[in-house]
């Protein structure tokens, strides 16, 4: 137990409290620590879509004996309490991420009970499977099967350290959809059930795209997010229809009793601003969406909006639901991805290369305030004018200097890449003098001699180093990884 409690103080990237994990999956109130205030009204609720819950299926590959004699994991390995430690962290993790376990207590320790095994998979497939190593020469003819043969279930090998050399992880390490966690953290195992609970959830997800004139959904076949398109109008038609209400002016205090500075904004543009929120979390309740990307600039620009959606972003993407701008769907996705996965939310940017520094810098008219993490205190806020109309709210977010991040963002119209890569703050920007959007953060890039040379555009800056376990969960999930 001391390796948990090891693992628990050390910060470990995934790891999250109950409540921050229920927020990333939309089923918390959006009052959660607010702090200020808490909103009475059930229109705050971060609606969550309630389905079905991923069933995950655990399963032992071990020989059929009491103790180990000679050979690897040893003699002093206690197989049955180390049974019994995998079986509660697996049980309290599947607890945490609402998730229904089928936990198979007697070992696969034979060609016959591989093939029982993988016949049940086959009648009753699972969302996810977790095979759990306890043994260094026996088990790995065993697991090498049942990765190659499981069909397309998600599959993640726990061998802990004892149970596999080099030569055994040669056979698994290229399987799409199945990753191998050979490692002495014990609590990994925590963290791999809440990546099989995100491949679940992101196949559930749907993202309502404001845009164009037409009414459609598409499906992504790589992670089974439905992108949800209506009217773009229809935005503009409904914000111009709604009446300030005692939700929205309680929004605006907040906000307004939270910032640390208020420059351009009068009161009226922050009302204004909130009630971007209020419409989006009706669209996204109306058309049972997680999220929502729109085209808003046009929108602006024909004034047919008093304010851009730039506060209601910042609010829904500090509950770990998902506000986009310009209806980029991959920066949607992208956000909702982070949000299950880490717990925090990510800041979408518009990337500006500094070939003075060799630096990027990042800057958009909206940033979520929780980059820590939904249930940690929130970064310094000053509330500025959108800086291309000077119209309404955007908000002017100061991140932490010498902060690691992690910079990523699905790339191309399959969604099966995702663009990855690590780096750390520099400095924020103001703007004036600088031009550009409020929120304006330069960073580092590790690995990239030249920073013109950086891939994408809209992608996330999310604090931590998080490049491993996204490169696990991409393996997982059957995701293309490309650096930067």
């Amino acid at each position: 137990m001391e390796n948990r409690d090891t693992c628990r103080r050390s910060n470990c990237p995934l790891g999250c409290s109950r409540r921050s994990f229920l927020a990333a999956a939309g089923v918390t109130g959006a009052s959660t620590q607010m702090g200020l205030l808490s909103f009475a009204s059930s229109l705050f609720a971060a609606e969550g879509r309630p389905g079905p819950k991923p069933l995950i299926r655990a399963v032992f590959v071990r020989p059929d004996t009491d103790k180990y004699w000679l050979g690897w994991p040893g003699a002093a390995y206690n197989i049955k309490e180390h049974q019994q430690t995998y079986t509660k962290i697996l049980k309290d993790a599947a607890a945490k991420y609402n998730v229904d376990l089928v936990l198979v207590e007697a070992p696969l320790n034979d060609e016959a009970a591989v093939t029982r095994c993988l016949d049940t998979l086959k009648r009753v497939p699972p969302q996810g499977l977790i095979v759990v190593s306890m043994s260094l020469n026996q088990s790995w003819p065993h697991i090498n099967r049942l990765a190659k043969e499981r069909g397309d279930i998600p599959t993640i090998v726990f061998s802990p350290m004892g149970t596999s050399f080099t030569g055994h992880l040669q056979g698994t390490r290229n399987i799409p959809g199945v990753y191998v966690a050979a490692t002495q953290d014990l609590d990994w195992l925590d963290l791999g059930m809440r990546m099989l609970r995100t491949t679940w959830d992101m196949k559930l997800s749907r993202i309502c795209v404001c845009r164009g004139d037409k009414v459609e959904d598409r499906k992504l076949d790589a992670i089974g997010t439905t992108l949800h398109y209506i009217p773009r109008q229809r935005y503009a038609d409904l914000y111009n229809g709604m009446e300030e209400t005692q939700e929205m002016r309680e929004l605006a205090d907040f906000y307004t009793k939270s910032a640390k500075k208020i420059v351009e904004p009068k009161r009226q543009d922050i009302l204004n601003s909130v009630k971007n929120y209020v419409l989006a979390r009706r669209l996204m309740r109306d058309e049972k969406c997680d999220g929502i990307s729109v085209d808003c600039l046009p929108l602006v620009e024909s004034h047919q909006l008093a304010a851009p959606p730039c506060m209601a972003w910042l609010r829904l993407n500090d509950e770990g639901s998902v506000g986009a701008c310009e209806a980029d769907w991959s920066a949607a996705i992208s956000l909702r991805l982070n949000s299950l996965l880490f717990g925090r939310p990510g800041f979408m940017q518009d990337p500006c290369p500094n070939t003075v520094n060799n630096t990027l810098m990042g800057a958009h008219c909206s940033c979520p305030t929780k980059l820590d993490g939904f249930d940690k205190p929130a970064a310094p806020l000053i509330l500025r004018s959108h800086s291309e109309s000077n119209l309404g709210v955007s908000p002017q977010v100061l991140w932490r200097e010498g902060q690691p991040v992690t910079i990523m963002k699905f790339q191309g119209e399959a969604a099966d890449t995702i663009i990855l890569g690590t780096g750390k703050v520099v400095s924020n920007i103001e703007t004036p003098p600088a031009g550009g959007c409020r929120t304006s953060v330069e960073i580092t890039l590790d690995g990239v001699e030249d920073t013109r040379d950086a891939k994408g555009f809209h992608q996330l800056f999310i604090y931590g180093d998080l490049e491993a376990p996204f490169k696990a969960y991409s393996q997982l999930a059957g995701l293309k990884v490309v650096h930067v």
